[in-house]
This record gives structure tokens, sequence and C-alpha cells, in this order.
């Protein structure tokens, strides 16, 4: 009997089939909190297929971008038909990753195996990459972002790699009384009914913070090093040029993708205040950055 496996993230369900279906057994545990119990009543978001013998033929496609995986060093291929993408994550010392999803029936085919058969950094991201593909239709993205929740909402902190970003959200959970990280690299933004959520994800970069959670977004801040603290709030073309860095760069060199993406960044703006703090990596900053987004 085929092993099948039920996830919930972000509220869509994820179905993964085959040998690795529980991906844990295929050394990535940061998906274990958002296992669900198998409903075959419901339809899921998109269906993942483990286990498949992909063909280089299925793997011919339009070559949209190239880009590095810094974690698996590696190298990511992503490709476009009119009816599938293609997506491949390689390098020398590991068996490559390769993914194949039909956009008319959101069925998603890789080659990933169970109990350390294959990479798991690469089964990790790949997945991200198959349920990225699905969740856009559903005004759904992965933020690349440290999230804190604080007073019952989330602040997502944005800024290239480097910035300060989990350095700050650990200076609002030492001076604000209650503040907790949702996730340090990968929360997912969803727009429902209108109003911005955000969840956490099983991607967190270097920080274990795996959190089936989910609330309402109060804010958003970019971040930027600097020899004072100061922070202004951002609209229009600013609070676009804000956030969208932050969404699935690879997106933007397909035009579907990107469109989805436009979708939910003008939700979101709309809903919800964008910042720039420009800022020091002490709890000054940290302070400075509540009392402006709580204030409100």
């Amino acid at each position: 009997m085929e092993l099948v496996r039920d996830y919930i993230i972000a509220d869509n369900r994820i179905r993964v089939f085959g040998p690795a279906a529980d991906i844990a057994s295929a050394g990535v545990r940061s998906f274990e909190v958002f296992a669900a119990e198998y409903d075959a009543a419901t339809k899921p978001a998109v269906e993942v297929f483990t286990g498949y013998n992909i063909n280089k033929k299925q793997m011919e496609s339009q070559t949209l971008t190239k880009f590095d995986f810094s974690e698996g060093q590696a190298l990511c291929i992503l490709g476009n038909t009119a009816t599938h993408y293609t997506f491949r994550i390689e390098n020398e010392a590991s068996e490559p990753f390769y993914l194949y999803y039909e956009k008319a029936t959101d069925k998603a085919y890789c080659n990933a195996k169970a109990n350390g058969e294959s990479n798991p950094s690469f089964i990790r991201f790949g997945m991200w990459m198959a349920i990225g593909l699905a969740m856009a239709k559903h005004l759904t993205a992965a933020i690349h972002s440290s999230t804190i929740i604080a007073n019952g909402g989330a602040v997502m902190f944005l800024g290239e790699s480097g910035t300060g970003k989990s350095t700050h959200t650990r200076l609002w959970r030492e001076c604000v009384e209650g503040a907790t990280l949702l996730n340090d690299d990968s929360p997912f933004l969803k727009i429902v009914d209108g109003k911005a959520v955000v969840y956490g994800s099983p991607w967190s970069g270097k920080t274990p913070c795996y959190k089936n959670e989910s609330y309402p977004l109060r804010a958003i801040v970019r971040l930027s090093q600097a020899p004072h603290n100061a922070i202004h709030r951002l609209k229009g073309v600013r609070a676009i040029g804000a956030l969208l860095p932050s969404m699935p760069p690879a997106f933007a060199f397909d035009k579907e993708l990107e469109c989805r993406m436009i979708d939910i960044l003008s939700a979101t703006i709309s809903a919800v205040p964008v910042y720039h703090l420009e800022c020091l990596p002490d709890t000054d900053a940290a302070k400075l950055a509540y009392n402006t987004i709580f204030a409100v």
C-alpha cells in the first residue's frame, strides 16, 4: 500500500505520496508539527508524489532562471512550459533533486527518497518550491523575513541577509513583554477575506522555529543598518519596493507567478502599514519600532 501523508501549511492541505511521504523519515523533521490526519474527502492544494523516476525529457523546458542554494551549496534551475514547471537542485556531492509540476492538476512529481537516500536539504527546498507554486493560486506566498508575535499580532522584519533581522527580533524578545518568535526565515503571508495573515512554516533558516500558528499581520518593517535609530512609514511605490524583494525572487521570471505575487503584494500594502527602520543593533531600536507600530 502506498504511503500517504497530509500536512496543513498556511491553512492549505498538502498531500504527499510515496517513500518520502513521511517527510521526517527523509531527515526533514521540521514538517512534523504540520502533519494532519489524512482526509480523502478534502481536495489538497497540491499533491506531491515522491520517489518518482523523472526522465530527462520531462525536465526539458524553457529555463527561466538559475540561482544559488547556499544551504546545500548547489545550483537551482527553474523551467517553464505552457503545461508545467520543472525545478532542479544539483551539485557534485549529492544526487540531484528533480521536480516536475503540472499546472492544470497541481500534481508535483519528484525523485525524493526516504531513509537518508536523498539530500535532506534538497528535499526541504524542493518541497518549498512545490508548495510555493501551488500556494500562489491561493493568495499565499513565502516571505523572506524574521517574524515576531506581540500583542496578538505579527510583525515581519525584512532585509537582505546579514542586515540584522534575527538580531532585531531577538531584541524584541528581550525588551518587549510577551514577544515570541514565529519564524526566522520563511513564514507564509496569506490574504484572507482582504486581510493579511502570517503563518509559521517548516522553513526557518538556521533558527529551528517551526510553529503551526497564525496571526493577523500588524506591520511590515524593512531594516537597514545605520549609525542611528529612525523609523518612517512608506506608502505607494516605496511600500511596494520594500516588500517585493522579500517575495520569492524566482517567481519574477514567470509572468503568471509574477502576477500572483503582485496581487498578494497589492492586497497587503492596502491592509497593513509598511515602515523603514534605520537602526543600530540595540534595544532602543526595538523599542522605537514597537512603540511606533503599536501606538497606531
